[in-house]
């Protein structure tokens, strides 16, 4: 039964994921196609990327009051509806809507299932299974900028939109007969705006949770920097065709894969604060070593992406025990709090993919200094909120 969650909520935290990644390799195509600048593409990632934050704000609640599947089916025929729409786009002022429609049903699944997990697990146990779904998520960056490269070369990029319209389709219909309902009526609460507005102003008071979502959202934000950047590392930097964003996923993807494989054996053997001090000087080796790279050579597979599978390892081992510390401090609001949680990190997300990629994509060197800057963002936020002794006592 833990496998079959592991998978449904793994599938459903993919939504986002292949929405932006699937298509990046077709933005030289969707620019012809339109007659529009590298700057208007790059805002069918930035809008998106906006709206999937700000709806992470309210899925939480919503499922808080209304439970969870209701909301998780809904977003997911919102997004169905959005993908045929991105596919048929006559216009480009079409397509950035239902990109914009996108980003607002996308993130339900990310939001909900963690809040499902608390609901269903705690301690060791719901770090592990985070761990576990963050590994099988893991696969759909690694997979989607590949598939998406060989459906633009192939049927040209609106087949890539035909494909997330699919996925949607395959996943309402595995939550539908395999995901039963985790939080009962009588644990749910009456869905009033001063009540609701109250719970998120405890929240958003709240200094570790913020300075812990904070160094999440950051540490992330290295991760961010690469796949805002991705179309033009991979064909501006390393000069390589758009069939070959494997040399950039697969070393992301699959240190995230591995690292979140030993977060779930982690679990139960070591601190959580012990762990997370282990993955921040993992990070900031593999930080440190790609700008001395980038510094001294010029950008070219594998040595480029070498140091992004360490840093993407160290960030997967990381993430389920700062997550559940955050998250354990709301424990009768796990889903608003999740919804704040995610917020923030997308947020974050965003403004690094969206405004600081387009700054420092035309150099490796640049790419490589913004990843160190967001490491000891994170760094700082992590080591404030640890100096807390309420903080120390949750660990």
């Amino acid at each position: 039964m833990n496998i079959l969650l592991t998978v449904l909520l793994a599938g459903l935290t993919m939504v986002g994921p292949l929405a932006i990644d699937t298509y990046l390799p077709s933005f030289p195509a969707i620019a012809q196609t339109f007659d529009a600048s590298p700057m208007a593409i790059q805002q069918t990632l930035s809008l998106f990327l906006f709206c999937f934050a700000f709806m992470m704000l309210f899925y939480g609640t919503l499922s808080d009051s209304f439970g969870r599947r209701p909301v998780i089916l809904w977003s997911l025929a919102l997004y169905v509806l959005a993908s045929v729409g991105a596919a048929l786009a006559p216009t480009f002022g079409v397509l950035l809507a239902c990109r914009v429609v996108q980003g607002l049903s996308s993130g339900a699944g990310s939001v909900v299932g963690r809040a499902i997990v608390q609901d269903r697990f705690s301690g060791a146990a719901a770090q592990k299974i985070l761990a576990n779904v963050m590994m099988v998520f893991g696969l759909a960056p690694a997979i989607a900028p590949i598939l998406g490269g060989w459906l633009q070369v192939s049927f040209g990029w609106r087949a890539i939109f035909w494909f997330l319209t699919a996925f949607g389709l395959v996943m309402i219909a595995a939550v539908y007969r395999a995901l039963p309902e985790s939080l009962p009526v009588q644990q749910r609460h009456p869905f009033h705006f001063g009540a609701i507005a109250r719970n998120y102003w405890k929240v958003v008071c709240h200094r570790q949770f913020l300075l812990l979502s904070v160094a999440v959202g950051m540490a992330f934000g290295g991760f961010a920097l690469y796949i805002g950047s991705a179309a033009y590392f991979i064909m501006n930097i390393l000069h390589l065709p758009e069939t070959a964003f494997a040399w950039l996923f697969i070393p992301l993807i699959s240190g995230m894969v591995i690292g979140s494989a030993l977060a779930s054996k982690f679990a139960h053997r070591y601190a959580q604060s012990t762990q997370i001090w282990i993955s921040y000087a993992l990070m900031a080796a593999a930080a440190i070593a790609n700008v001395a790279y980038n510094y001294v050579f010029a950008a070219e597979v594998p040595w480029a992406v070498l140091p992004l599978f360490l840093y993407s390892f160290a960030l997967a081992i990381s993430m389920p025990p700062m997550t559940l510390i955050a998250l354990n401090h709301f424990p009768n609001n796990s889903g608003l709090a999740s919804s704040m949680q995610s917020f923030i990190q997308m947020i974050l997300f965003a403004l690094v993919s969206g405004l600081l990629a387009p700054l420092l994509f035309d150099s490796a060197y640049h790419l490589a200094c913004g990843v160190l800057a967001c490491l000891t963002v994170s760094l700082i936020a992590w080591g404030i909120a640890q100096q807390n002794k309420e903080f120390s006592a949750n660990t």
